[in-house]
């Protein structure tokens, strides 16, 4: 017998927090019953559940690392028609979800899972999960500049955390500098705003690191299953 929010975390359907929110509102029926009470165990194996009319089942978990290309939607799908990191998919019959998002022209790695409760934990902001990323900025900021991103820059949305930033290269010919940048919020375009602050904007953009993932061995647009030992070591931020 599980808690029925967990249940429905690990149909991938929704977080936990989001589970619980979904029975308040009543849109959880157990076996023919409204269930708006939290705390509520089910057996996903014998009772009947559904989420706003739809029957979910247990399933196993599955967690997939992808290099994402620039011009794919980090999304399930997209009302424009683009395409999206599930059309890159081929052969995974289970429902996942991209673990927070890269933007349309930024690429590298992105996590997809239907682990509801591990994504949760992944982006929520009291955990400060690390991710690093490849910039080029047209120009050649000076180490002010970069202070400014590593004491933490205003935005219209709030002040950002301090950043790692690290030069890795500097091309004078063409007016390009290229660095290594780590952050742990997850605000839009957060990166590309942040260079644009300081008044060097972004060239090219890619995520290297997420946690403790890498993009090791994997090519452009391809993706594999996370090992045991990988989906342990993330199930230890919390």
């Amino acid at each position: 017998m599980e808690r029925l929010q967990k249940v429905i975390s690990q149909a991938g359907i929704a977080s936990r927090r989001e589970a619980e929110t979904l029975i308040k509102e009543g849109r959880v029926v157990v076996n023919g019953k409204v269930i708006s009470e939290l705390g509520t165990k089910v057996d996903i194996n014998k009772d009947k559940v559904r989420v706003d009319g739809k029957l979910i089942a247990s399933q196993e978990n599955i967690y997939i690392l992808m290099n994402k290309p620039k011009g794919v939607i980090t999304s399930v799908k997209d009302d424009r028609g683009r395409k999206t990191v599930i059309d890159l998919l081929e052969g995974v019959s289970q429902r996942v979800y991209p673990v927070g998002r890269l933007d349309y022209n930024t690429e590298g790695l992105v996590l997809l899972t239907n682990d509801g409760e591990l994504t949760n934990s992944l982006i929520h902001p009291k955990y400060k999960v690390y991710k690093t990323y490849i910039a080029k900025v047209q120009g050649i900021p000076s180490e002010d500049k970069l202070d400014l991103l590593r004491i933490g820059i205003k935005l219209e949305d709030g002040v950002t955390a301090p950043a790692k930033v690290n030069i890795l290269d500097i091309d004078p010919s063409n007016n390009i500098t290229t660095f290594e940048i780590t952050i742990h919020e997850g605000k839009n375009r957060q990166i590309r705003r942040m260079c644009d602050a300081i008044g060097y904007p972004v060239k090219n953009l890619k995520r290297i690191k997420f946690a403790t993932l890498t993009l090791e061995g994997l090519r452009r647009g391809q993706y594999r299953l996370l090992s045991v030992d990988e989906v342990e070591n993330l199930k230890t931020i919390k």
